[in-house]
């Protein structure tokens, strides 16, 4: 189960359209997992904060978010979502397909604003906070969207799609700019293959060499390229995206802990077992109680 998979599975309103990719769901940080690893996806992504304060990284930049801000992901973008010390942080994600706004013949919507905010030749705030200038609109149109899925009316699509146009017609209108060029543009396309291939791979088996080959590199570049651009070891990073795989299929399945340990790529439980600890400070069967009730 990859991130989004995951995602998709945890929405909380039971109501989803296969020609209408548009999904809603809340999720609570620490309570429902500790954090969201570093990923990325083809979807766009708004990441609304409901309660308390939390981080939102977006490309390498992070982010101290507060209740009321909005935060817009971008097809593309290296996000990640954690919990600030001390705090937790309840927010909804907002996740659809451009391609539910992006008609199949040309027109102006297409090549003039749609197709260059998502290739990158245009460029729009990453965070909305309340107070700051057009934060209302772009809430107004979420907050109407959400409403109408309380009770999926008849022709709901409808009114999803113009509330988007209406809010990306605010965004292109008042809040974009040319974006500047990407730095160091192919090593973030490399970094991107990497961590899609861990999230596709992570149940498996997976070395060093493995790795090094998705990308073109020997086994001793790969490692310094990984831990430079990371800032942390590619087995570090590769056992705490298992870990937090594990402690989410916890809570969301009724699994053995010998199978979600296999499901997530340990094909020892002891080894499972002691390594959760180290990470969580408690046993998987402990979690799972302290989690639940």
């Amino acid at each position: 189960m990859n991130i989004l998979e995951y995602e998709n599975y945890q929405e909380k309103v039971k109501h989803t359209d296969p020609d209408f990719p548009y999904i809603t769901y809340l999720c609570s940080i620490p309570l429902d997992f500790p954090q969201v690893p570093l990923h990325w996806h083809d979807e766009m992504e708004f990441i609304y904060i409901k309660k308390g304060s939390g981080i939102v990284t977006v490309d390498f930049t992070q982010h101290v978010v507060d209740a009321g801000t909005i935060v817009l992901i971008i097809p593309g973008q290296l996000h990640s979502i954690e919990q600030l010390a001390g705090c937790s942080m309840e927010y909804e994600n907002i996740i659809f397909h451009p391609s539910i706004l992006i008609s199949k013949t040309a027109d102006a919507c297409n090549t003039d604003f749609l197709l260059p905010l998502l290739g990158g030749q245009l460029a729009v705030p990453t965070l909305y906070k309340p107070g700051e200038v057009h934060y209302s609109e772009v809430a107004t149109c979420i907050d109407a969207n959400d409403e109408i899925r309380k009770t999926f009316p008849k022709g709901y699509q409808l009114f999803l799609k113009g509330q988007l146009f209406l809010l990306f017609s605010v965004l292109i209108e008042k809040c974009s700019d040319t974006a500047r060029e990407q730095k160091d543009n192919k090593s973030l396309e490399k970094l991107k293959r990497i961590l899609k291939y861990i999230e596709n791979n992570y149940m498996h088996k997976i070395t060093i060499a493995d790795a090094a080959a998705e990308v073109g590199l020997s086994q001793s570049h790969f490692m310094k390229y990984f831990k430079n651009t990371m800032g942390t070891s590619f087995i570090d990073y590769l056992n705490e995206y298992r870990l937090t795989m594990a402690s989410r299929l916890l809570l969301s399945s009724d699994s053995s802990i010998l199978a979600i340990s296999e499901e997530v790529g340990y094909d020892n439980l002891s080894y499972f077992n002691r390594t959760f600890k180290r990470r969580y400070g408690t046993t998987p069967s402990a979690y799972r109680k302290r989690t639940t009730t």
